[in-house]
């Protein structure tokens, strides 16, 4: 299973957002929804093995997690308004410390980043970090920020993480060059 988490600095934590404008209603929710088509749509289906976690940290709750599951998703299309329709529907939901789904492979919780940390050991997609086509041993979870750079307190968080990069690239990008790496080194293309 691999697992990418976005941190999205403005993106809206209760849904008071429009489809019709993710970006500057949703708080560049857009970004986000992008992320969640490059994590888990391959042409014509989904990838089954893998989850994407999106850290909402905009306004006005403190920060809640959404979290779209590859084996279990259901009325997902590569749009963006799809994954934000459901994104919408998880935010309008009561919820806990703990996941809950609001949709069939589509779940919400309370909290963000730390929790996270503690549940995997991520790499850090980073432009500073390593070529990962220079590394041996890749991790099973992917973390990145989404159009804005990591905080302080966020550098801090990961310090401990390992880097990978090396180019700069839209947070959706990036997770279509990695999920290509992985697919490469899990078929044994050359």
């Amino acid at each position: 299973m691999t697992s990418f988490a976005i941190v999205g600095h403005t993106a809206r934590t209760d849904g008071a957002f429009s489809l019709n404008d993710l970006p500057s209603t949703g708080g560049r929710m857009d970004v986000l929804c992008r992320c969640v088509n490059a994590s888990l749509f391959l042409s014509h289906t989904l990838r089954r093995n893998v989850d994407c976690s999106l850290v909402l940290l905009g306004p006005p709750v403190p920060q809640k997690t959404v979290k779209f599951s590859g084996t279990s998703v259901r009325s997902l299309n590569p749009d963006e308004r799809s994954p934000a329709a459901l994104i919408k529907k998880a935010l309008a939901i009561p919820c806990g410390s703990e996941f809950r789904e609001s949709s069939a492979g589509v779940m919400v919780r309370k909290g963000g980043l730390e929790r996270l940390l503690q549940e995997h050991r991520f790499g850090v997609l980073d432009e500073q970090g390593t070529d990962i086509r220079k590394c041996d041993w890749l991790p099973d979870a992917f973390l990145l920020s989404d159009h804005q750079n990591f905080t302080e307190t966020e550098v801090a968080l990961v310090a401990g993480c390992p880097k990978y990069g090396p180019a700069v690239l839209h947070a959706d990008h990036t997770i279509t060059v990695l999920h290509n790496e992985l697919d490469r080194r899990a078929g044994g293309w050359e």
